[in-house]
């Protein structure tokens, strides 16, 4: 026997009738776009069934199994059809039928947010099919099996982490050091998406989505590129974009731990930024095309065991070194660890000074302060490479000279800013 809610006869219209409208407008929205896909259950059956899940939450738990079974009964029907008319399953359709059914039973149980986004989500993902598809398919298996340790590291191994100071000396955090590994994976990880959505060919766009990925390596990849196609003009620029966009994911990352380090990182990018432009502007880069003949970027897929490991054995030795350089040396140490740490890994360094900020070993300007010299340092590891790479003398001249003048630029910042204390100031106000 079904037990019936019985409070539902007593319910009044307003709710009933807003319930009625979001229901339905859920299934005409995913409806409409199984329709377009010309597919045999429409706008009409889709609203339907969202209707009646509705209905059925109003009603009675009971009855919203019993009309479950009917749906699934309804699914069943509309792939035998579809099996005797051309022979395939409508298993899209079909998971699309019983997802929509569930939105339907939300709405009834009074929730608003959760079954709009999720038809919002559901319509994207039917829509997007080619788009999708033409993705997954040119997925290699290195980038699926670093989706699968992205996840592997942020939802397993973080949450059983000790979230404490496993050393006498309070060195050591083992779910510090695990969270900067997953903050600095994860953005590698949706840059590199991005670059391999956008796939495409244009040198800029490869230099700033590379930036963001790892700098050296874009340097290294756009240095050979430009000197076999000829193009050896656009490498001052490339390197400033390139630059300019690894200060932008360190700056992301400081303020992604300690926001109050902004104050400290945002001048000397500000100044970085409008001293690259001038360059740019002087070059006229935007105002000449670039050809589109040299292919797309080529990078390793962004995580790995390797890099891992070697992302946490870095912050480990950078904030251990610099804890105990900076309780010796006051903040002359940890700048120090900051240039050091630069020449390896700007994105460790800037990870381990701002979690030292956030436990209060050093200030967040001063952890601001070490994210930009890490960053300098790492922009100038790039020199090497483009010298090693690169034939015109006049171009890596150039390059460097301008190079210079912006590190110069960051390094006068900060270095006033740690006389003045313009950030300590900042943040008192």
């Amino acid at each position: 026997m079904i037990n019936l809610n019985n409070n539902f006869l007593h319910y009044p219209a307003e709710p009933i009738a807003l319930k009625m409208a979001v229901s339905v407008g859920i299934g005409m929205l995913i409806g409409m776009e199984r329709k377009w896909s010309h597919k045999e259950a429409g706008i009409r059956t889709f609203s339907i069934v969202a209707l009646l899940g509705m209905l059925s939450s109003t009603i009675g738990q009971d009855f919203v199994i019993t009309s479950m079974i009917g749906v699934f009964i309804l699914v069943v029907a509309i792939n035998t059809r579809s099996l005797m008319a051309d022979k395939s399953l409508e298993i899209t359709t079909s998971a699309a039928l019983i997802v929509n059914y569930l939105l339907g039973v939300l709405v009834g149980l009074g929730h608003i947010f959760t079954p709009v986004a999720g038809a919002i989500v559901m319509t994207m993902l039917l829509a997007w099919k080619t788009e999708l598809n033409r993705f997954a398919g040119g997925l290699l298996p290195s980038e699926i099996r670093s989706a699968i340790l992205l996840g592997l590291i942020g939802f397993v191994i973080y949450p059983i982490l000790p979230n404490t100071y496993i050393d006498p000396w309070q060195l050591f955090n083992p779910s510090d050091a695990w969270l900067s590994i997953i903050a600095i994976a994860g953005i590698g990880f949706v840059n590199y998406v991005f670059l391999r959505v956008f796939h495409t060919s244009g040198l800029y766009l490869g230099a700033i989505f590379g930036g963001l990925v790892n700098s050296s390596a874009t340097v290294a990849e756009m240095s050979t590129r430009v000197q076999s196609s000829g193009l050896t003009s656009k490498m001052t620029t490339l390197c400033l974009l390139t630059t300019i966009a690894m200060f932008a994911r360190n700056l992301l990352i400081a303020t992604l731990f300690v926001p109050l380090s902004l104050t400290a990182t945002l001048m000397p990018l500000l100044a970085m930024s409008v001293v690259a432009a001038l360059f740019i502007l002087r070059d006229k880069i935007l105002e000449t095309k670039i050809s589109d003949d040299s292919g797309p970027l080529e990078l390793d897929s962004p995580i790995s065991l390797s890099k891992v490991l070697w992302f946490g054995l870095l912050f480990i030795i950078i904030q251990v070194s610099g804890t105990l350089l900076t309780k010796f040396f006051g903040s002359g140490g940890i700048m120090a660890t900051g240039i050091i740490g630069g020449f390896v890994s700007s994105a460790s360094t800037t990870a381990a000074a701002a979690t030292m900020a956030m436990h209060g070993k050093i200030t967040p300007a001063l952890a601001g302060s070490v994210a930009i010299v890490s960053s300098l340092a790492s922009a100038i590891v790039n020199l090497p490479i483009v010298w090693k790479t690169i034939k015109d003398k006049a171009i890596v001249k150039k390059l460097t000279i301008e190079l210079s003048v912006v590190i110069a630029v960051g390094i006068a910042v900060v270095v006033l800013d740690r006389v003045f204390l313009i950030s300590e100031m900042l943040l008192r106000k």
